[in-house]
């Protein structure tokens, strides 16, 4: 399969963010993509970096104008395409939520993120409801995409369910970066630890894992931080952790990525995790902690 990935900076400017989107989505169809992935709340900035309640103004609706855009551009572009929405899905109910469009610009699925962070600069919990919807793949003509999330790109649970529902591959739109006040061996170690967590995924499940990341400099607009530099890195894992692909840290990047999905099948078979999983053994993973 040839999946397309966007790695872009975004500006204040929602209406020219998503026209850049578009027209790279096209760009990346005539190079042949089946598959384009974009970045975590593409068409804004990282509006979460303060507690506001007019940043719900920014919200929109399933269906909406905003998802006419995407199901027009799939259709015109001939591709199955991940996109990430802040949904508005009643007043005081939002979510933020993969919509998945397939090839003929219908809506094949979505995903409401599960894990929800809640840190300086990361204040997600105040905008988004958990999701509802479980860790259910997406069926479309290219395959059964597991989508999640950022934050649930740490959980290995996830993973795990979504391949134990038949997901072909794990997609993760992503925008995840540096706060200021980090040293800079702290940010080497917290980029890598989020690189080898995802390849791990892609390891113990045998699947090909995407992840695209938001890039470049948002500033805090309370001035309280130093605002974020989003550290990009997007990348394409094969079913051994094996990268097929990376990103810089500090740019822009459209890139397709030929993925082998006949080797997942032969990696099980070597590696035959499911197989050998204890299930018998595995009911304190429904407990918050293991206390007595």
């Amino acid at each position: 399969m040839k999946v397309g990935i966007i790695q872009q900076h975004n500006t204040p400017d929602i209406p020219d963010n998503r026209r850049r989107l578009g027209e790279k989505i096209k760009a990346l169809a005539c190079e042949g993509a089946q598959l384009v992935v974009l970045q975590e709340l593409h068409d804004s900035l990282y509006f979460c970096q303060v507690e506001s309640v007019d940043n719900f103004d920014i919200a929109v609706p399933i269906p909406s104008d905003t998802t006419e855009f995407y199901s027009r551009t799939a259709l015109e572009s001939g591709i199955v395409l991940v996109t990430s929405i802040f949904e508005r899905r009643a007043a005081g109910l939002y979510h933020n939520t993969a919509v998945i469009f397939e090839k003929d610009g219908s809506i094949a699925g979505k995903y409401r993120k599960m894990h929800i962070p809640d840190d300086p600069a990361y204040y997600e919990k105040f905008y988004f409801t958990p999701g509802d919807m479980g860790f259910e793949p997406i069926s479309t003509s290219v395959g059964r995409l597991g989508v999640l999330v950022c934050w649930d790109q740490w959980y290995p649970e996830a993973a795990r369910l979504m391949a134990m529902r038949g997901a072909e591959m794990l997609i993760y739109p992503t925008a995840i970066g540096w706060e200021s006040s980090d040293t800079d061996d702290e940010k080497m170690r917290q980029r890598e630890a989020w690189i080898t967590v995802q390849r791990g995924h892609a390891v113990a499940n045998g699947l090909p894992v995407v992840t695209v990341n938001r890039v470049g400099f948002e500033p805090d607009p309370s001035g309280v931080t130093g605002g974020i530099s989003f550290w990009g890195s997007s990348f394409v894992a094969g079913p051994q952790g094996e990268f097929l692909y990376q990103a810089p840290d500090n740019t822009e990047a459209v890139a397709v990525v030929d993925i082998d999905m006949k080797r997942c099948e032969q990696v099980r078979r070597w590696w035959p995790f499911l197989r050998d999983r204890r299930i018998d053994s595995f009911s304190g993973l429904t407990r918050r902690y293991l206390d007595d």
